[in-house]
This record gives C-alpha cells, structure tokens and sequence, in this order.
C-alpha cells in the first residue's frame, strides 16, 4: 500500500486507489451530511457525520452524538473517513485519533477524487 504521511505522524493519507487495493480491511466513514450521503456515497460506508464527531468530545454529549457501534469498536480498528472534497475527513480524522483511535486514514481528493477515479459508488441508505 503506497501511503503519504501526512503532517501529523499518527494520521495516514490515503488516495482511494490505495484505499480499495489495501490488503488491511478498514473501516470506512462517510463524515458528509445524510443529505449528501444518500446522494452518492462509496459502497460498504457507513454515514457519521463530522458534526457528530465533533459533538462526541464533549463527554456528557458522547452517548448522545456518536452510535453504539463506534463506541464498541476497539481502538485499535482501522479506520479511513472521507468526505467530498477532503476538507471535512482530516478533521474527522484527528478528532477519532484524538479520541483514542490508533490507525486512522484520510481519502485524499474524497468523494469527488473516487468518482473521478472511476471506483463505485452507490445513493440511498446501504
């Protein structure tokens, strides 16, 4: 898997290339809104919006914000997020990592850089 480091040592970029070619199964989010989500999203995502994650800092928000299953993942789970542009996924990315999560990656380009790149995408819930 050729990734790029990014500027923070425990965050990886990843381009969704290499994304679908790791050998690693890894956990993807679609931090977009529901709305765009369900417009087009990468097949086997799942939607956590960015706003939620952020909400999940705050403890007494935490059980609200974020899903049972996120909160049952172990900490050590790869995870990659990705969002339209890659805007909203590196700050996805470094709240998770900040929340305890070891092995977190960024679609570069996002949604728009896998679209162009030809990979499937599906609309409507999974």
């Amino acid at each position: 898997m050729s990734s790029v480091s990014s500027s923070r040592s425990d965050l990886v970029d990843l381009s969704p290339e290499d994304f679908v070619q790791s050998a690693e199964p890894l956990h993807l989010i679609d931090v977009r809104s529901r709305f765009e989500y369900n417009q087009f999203h990468a097949p086997d995502a799942i939607n956590l919006s960015l706003p939620r994650i952020l909400l999940g800092q705050v403890p007494i928000l935490r059980n609200w914000a974020l899903p049972q299953w996120l909160a049952q993942l172990p900490k050590e789970t790869p995870i990659a997020l990705i969002c339209l542009t890659a805007h909203r996924s590196p700050v996805a990315a470094q709240t998770l990592s900040q929340m305890g999560f070891s092995q977190v990656f960024n679609i570069t380009g996002g949604m728009m850089a896998w679209k162009k790149a030809g990979l499937p995408t599906q609309a409507g819930r999974p």
